[in-house]
């Protein structure tokens, strides 16, 4: 399924949000979620299916200053 994710085209077998951090290595509580404009909070991520050219914005906190 083709989806933009942080702003980059990609090609990937993912059904859910949840699926999807999988497989690009997400990991962790601290991230935050966002299709197609919307906040997905992490308890609804296993369950938001996704569909061909959604966007998909991954936020997670860096370290440093």
């Amino acid at each position: 399924m083709k989806l933009t994710v942080n702003g980059e085209d990609h090609d990937l077998a993912a059904d859910t949000l949840a699926e999807l951090l999988a497989l690009l290595d997400y990991e962790g509580d601290w991230l935050a979620t966002a299709v197609n404009g919307e906040i997905v909070h992490r308890d609804d991520r296993a369950s938001h299916r996704l569909i061909e050219s959604d966007r998909v914005e991954i936020l997670s906190p860096m370290q440093g200053g």
